[in-house]
């Protein structure tokens, strides 16, 4: 079988560094917000492109709380509208939610998947503070229009980036430097993946970075003094260590899955599937590759009844969920076609290179 995802195999090439820097971390004996925090927000702020990088315990975090310090500046109020792609995973409008804002759902363009610009302006309103437009799949959204529609409106704008980190438009526009700031999620199955939970916030607001630092530590900046209300929610010293290590090899991984995705791009022939719109620039670092047919679980069981394994991201569109039932009733035609159709094909540096053969093969024989 091929595994949609064997993080054994993709952790691996590091092992002996993670135990080298694992001993590091046992014989040093500080465990929370150490040397190995302080250096990945160094190094990730860098290598975005960022002036800060506020580490936190997980991406869902990360856009709460960047959320939170606007509304402790006053840059948002409770109940405040931020416009979210309609197709996004429900982490992006839970976080919108957690900060007693009010999430307005927009459709996506049909080809890229990503919130479409066109559709953004006719859902603003005189509540509407915030952009939140998230890079599916590893794939940019268009932040010149989404920038200008918020410079016109008065705006914030808040990058979704757990699934884009190293996507970029040139050297100096990157994913996490395209916007007020930006949340970025390090989950095991991440094109930068720890393991564990880990998240990540950038920007180049030297205010809202100071709050941010306090936030995640209690509201604190010296120990037992609080001065605003914070949370927990602090990077883990080992998974810094770990992120550390894997981050200086992020470039590599990210051109091995373009290069994978030009393969499948260029040899998968079928008229029964849909491959994904891109250009193969550096604005897409394929953290999925995504491919659509009307009859997915036929796909499905056809691609496993061969030995392989696919993923779908994601089955059931966030307005849909029993736990936003309130929106049950709405109506997306496209996001809603997009959830029907939608289906993951394995796509990492962790398969060998008969088994990108085997996947074309099999996906050109549906």
């Amino acid at each position: 079988m091929i595994h949609f995802l064997n993080l054994r195999k993709l952790n691996q090439p590091f092992e002996v560094a993670f135990q080298k820097k694992m001993k590091q971390f046992l014989d040093g004996g500080w465990y929370i917000l150490g040397n190995e925090v302080k250096q990945f927000e160094t190094d990730f702020a860098s290598y975005c492109g960022t002036k800060h990088c506020i580490g936190v315990g997980n991406g869902l975090d990360a856009l709460v709380l960047i959320f939170k310090a606007y509304i402790h500046f006053g840059k948002l109020e409770k109940g405040d509208e931020v416009i979210v792609p309609a197709n996004t995973y429900i982490a992006s409008i839970l976080a919108v939610l957690q900060a007693d804002l009010v999430p307005v759902l927009v459709e996506p363009r049909l080809e890229t998947y990503n919130i479409n610009p066109e559709e953004i302006e006719a859902k603003i309103t005189s509540k509407t503070k915030a952009i939140l437009p998230v890079h599916l799949y590893g794939q940019l959204c268009e932040m010149k229009a989404i920038n200008e529609i918020a410079q016109k409106h008065n705006l914030l704008v808040i990058e979704d980036a757990a699934q884009a980190h190293g996507s970029q438009f040139s050297e100096n526009e990157k994913a996490g430097n395209l916007s007020n700031a930006a949340a970025f999620s390090f989950y095991p199955g991440k094109n930068l993946g720890a393991l564990g939970d880990a998240g990540a916030i950038t920007t180049n607001d030297d205010e809202l970075a100071e709050v941010l630092f306090s936030m995640r530590n209690y509201g604190s900046k010296v120990k037992y003094e609080n001065e605003i209300i914070g949370v927990n929610s602090r990077l883990d010293e080992l998974q810094a260590a770990f992120l550390n290590i894997k981050l200086k090899q992020l470039d590599s991984e990210n051109e091995f899955r373009r290069s994978m995705a030009k393969r499948y791009l260029s040899e998968i022939k079928n008229e029964k599937i849909i491959m994904p719109s891109c250009d193969l620039s550096q604005n897409h670092v394929f953290h999925l590759f995504v491919i659509r047919t009307s009859n997915r679980l036929e796909l499905q069981n056809f691609l496993k009844e061969n030995g392989i394994e696919t993923m779908i991201h994601y089955p059931i569109p966030p307005h849909k969920q029993k736990a936003l039932s309130n929106w049950n009733n709405l109506s997306f035609p496209i996001t809603e076609k997009i959830h029907d159709e939608v289906l993951s094909i394995p796509l990492n540096s962790g398969l060998k290179a008969s088994e990108i053969q085997h996947i074309i093969t099999i996906l050109n024989q549906y």
